[in-house]
């Protein structure tokens, strides 16, 4: 009879084990960016920051449809570099991710959103700012950050009307990401009526600039622009002290970063650096970002690069639209994503429009003293 009892029992314990298991829904976000090479910091920043946003989701104890969600993230190094990049794409969709945060680079973003968008899953680039990002038509394709028009063209007018830039000199890296913003600046430098008296270009391997600086010191130079990542932009940066260009340094949110200074070996001066992220907060809204960079510091051990706080929105813009939508299926959650409206992250208010761009998108300006970031200005 006990035997009986027992196997009864069991056999009802094993019956309520599987509802609780079918009551648990199992949502997989893929993140790519370059987690090697030369950018690999910004690349590991950004998946830290996914990292964190699928912790905190896992903690709350969502509910998708009336199932409790478990999220789980699927990371890929794209390397920074568009095939890889798309390989990586492929290999999210063939494992059936409900949306992909990423990736960071506009040349590897930009190739991928096609993959994504053929197989009709939500990509949420955090810092991809080249306009073709969003221009080509795809339904599935956002960003949390504004974009190079907005970006270059802000310096491109600072250079001239706050820095009194009277010989401004451009170089990019021949990236979708550096050849565009810099296109965008030397437009602003020309609104604002002022001089492009060269423009070099290098790639983004590059370390040896000797050519094109020592052909762009004999132009005089007061202000040299470069659209390209903090890794160029160091050496560079050492190589214009070597040269005795002591011109005004600028850039986009690429060389932005907290690891600028110690790319350079020390050759920066005070204030010789201004550059700007395609994001910010102010006022009321600047204690959520410090409490995030706080929470990351004391979880990781490490500081924010750049960009770690708009991943961590962009996968909890998406699941909020998964909530909203009772459903973790691309199809059925991706236009509630697209409407998605006065959204409070931690990077501000995030509301998209037609094309998938943040509405009213900020740029925050910066320089560096004594090795470190110091905020210039937020604009919009």
């Amino acid at each position: 009879m006990q035997v009986k009892v027992n196997v009864v029992v069991g056999a009802v314990a094993a019956l309520l084990s599987g509802v609780a298991m079918s009551q648990e829904l199992v949502v997989k976000i893929g993140h790519v960016g370059p987690t090697s090479g030369q950018i690999a910091h910004l690349g590991k920043d950004n998946e830290l920051g996914a990292r964190l946003a699928i912790e905190d989701l896992n903690a709350k104890g969502l509910t998708i449809g009336g199932k409790k969600a478990k999220f789980e993230l699927l990371a890929e190094d794209d390397a920074g570099d568009p095939k890889q990049g798309t390989a990586a794409a492929q290999k999210l969709v063939d494992a059936k991710v409900n949306g992909v945060v990423g990736h960071l680079n506009s040349g590897t973003s930009i190739p991928a959103s096609k993959v994504y968008s053929d197989a009709g899953i939500p990509q949420i680039s955090p810092s991809a700012t080249n306009p073709k990002f969003t221009r080509n038509g795809y339904k599935t394709t956002f960003r949390v950050v504004a974009d190079d028009v907005h970006l270059g063209g802000t310096l491109g007018k600072y250079s001239v009307t706050q820095l009194h830039g009277k010989s401004i000199a451009v170089i990019d890296d021949r990236t979708a990401y550096g050849q565009g913003v810099a296109d965008e600046f030397e437009k602003g430098v020309k609104a604002a009526g002022g001089k492009v008296v060269g423009r070099e270009f290098t790639n983004d391997k590059a370390t040896d600039f000797t050519a094109i600086l020592t052909s762009l010191k004999g132009k005089k130079p007061d202000v040299v622009f470069f659209g390209g990542m903090d890794a160029v932009a160091g050496p560079m940066l050492r190589q214009m002290k070597q040269l005795g260009i002591e011109a005004k340094f600028m850039g986009g949110d690429g060389i932005c970063t907290g690891e600028l200074p110690k790319l350079a070996a020390g050759t920066m001066g005070d204030g010789q650096v201004v550059c700007a992220e395609a994001g910010g907060v102010e006022g009321e809204a600047k204690k959520s970002m410090d409490d995030f960079k706080a929470k990351f510091k004391s979880k990781f051990n490490v500081d924010v690069q750049i960009y770690a706080p708009y991943v961590y929105d962009a996968v909890n813009v998406m699941a909020a639209a998964m909530v909203k939508a009772g459903s973790a299926e691309p199809a059925k959650y991706l236009p509630v994503l697209a409407k998605t409206s006065g959204y409070k992250g931690v990077t501000g208010t995030i509301s998209f429009d037609e094309k998938g761009d943040i509405k009213n998108g900020a740029l925050t300006l910066y320089t560096y003293k004594g090795g470190a970031r110091e905020q210039l200005a937020v604009v919009r």
